[in-house]
């Protein structure tokens, strides 16, 4: 063996370190590893600086998640402080406007005009018989995990299916309705962000309760013609979708106690 205990085997090994310090003649070609392992400890190197730097101290990995609840959930409670701090100011202009309307003709004129526009606006309950729907996913999302499971677009509830029932029960003769037990007005918008619900400003997980006040039997008409309820009903049977529809009697519909805010708007004649 070349490699053997005793004082020819160190010089060897000696001679040969020398040897790679020395220059290479032109002769001998440079080897490409030789060139890039330089390059590659420099830029991990540069790598590790840079993952320093920016971590500061901290895990690049922590997961924020924690963080991020904690910060939604911060600025809801500033949220709702700001919608408690505008509905006490709207009550003192409403209480302000009523006191000069008692000494200002064209200021009580005024607010005749709008009393008589707050009902079909939605700023003031209403009770009578109507019809509660209620939309959930389905219990098999995340449990079918098989080639031909569905896929988990088909196991929620989405905006459109929403959007359907709201169409049909507006169609169907409804009054006064509420998403949520939340009143849902001329500028109410119904936007599904995953399988959660937003509706002025708030966020709803299924079961997504809609709930209208009319003529029970002209809004299950209603909801039984329109093509998206029966797209609705179908995947129900098809995937487990939940669909129920219960007839109220007397059911109450909160007034609307947001922002009434309009860019534009024109007084129904």
């Amino acid at each position: 063996m070349e490699y053997t205990t005793g004082t020819p085997s160190w010089r060897l090994v000696l001679r040969r370190a020398l040897g790679g310090l020395r220059p290479r003649r032109r002769t001998q070609r440079v080897r490409g590893w030789s060139v890039g392992v330089p390059l590659i400890a420099l830029a991990a190197g540069l790598l590790f600086t840079t993952s320093a730097r920016t971590a500061d101290g901290t895990a690049l990995r922590d997961d924020r998640r924690p963080q991020l609840a904690q910060l939604i959930a911060d600025k809801r409670v500033r949220l709702d402080s700001r919608d408690k701090t505008a509905a006490e100011l709207r009550a003192e202009v409403d209480q302000d406007s009523a006191q000069l309307a008692e000494v200002d003709e064209p200021v009580k004129q005024s607010r005749q005009r709008a009393d008589g526009l707050r009902a079909p606006a939605g700023f003031t309950a209403l009770h009578g018989p109507g019809l509660t729907v209620i939309l959930n996913d389905s219990p098999r999302r995340g449990t079918d995990l098989g080639p031909n499971a569905p896929d988990n677009d088909d196991l929620v509830v989405h905006q459109g299916d929403v959007q359907a029932v709201v169409n049909a029960l507006w169609a169907g003769g409804a009054e006064a309705m509420s998403i949520m037990d939340v009143r849902v007005i001329s500028t109410s918008a119904v936007r599904c962000v995953g399988n959660t619900l937003l509706l002025h400003g708030q966020v709803f997980s299924p079961p997504f309760k809609i709930t209208a006040i009319g003529e029970p039997t002209a809004l299950r008409r209603a909801l039984e013609s329109a093509e998206g309820v029966q797209q609705f009903r179908d995947a129900v049977a098809d995937f487990g979708l939940g669909y129920t529809e219960t007839v109220e009697r007397n059911v109450t519909v909160r007034a609307y106690d947001g922002s009434s805010d309009l860019r534009s708007a024109r007084v129904a004649e």
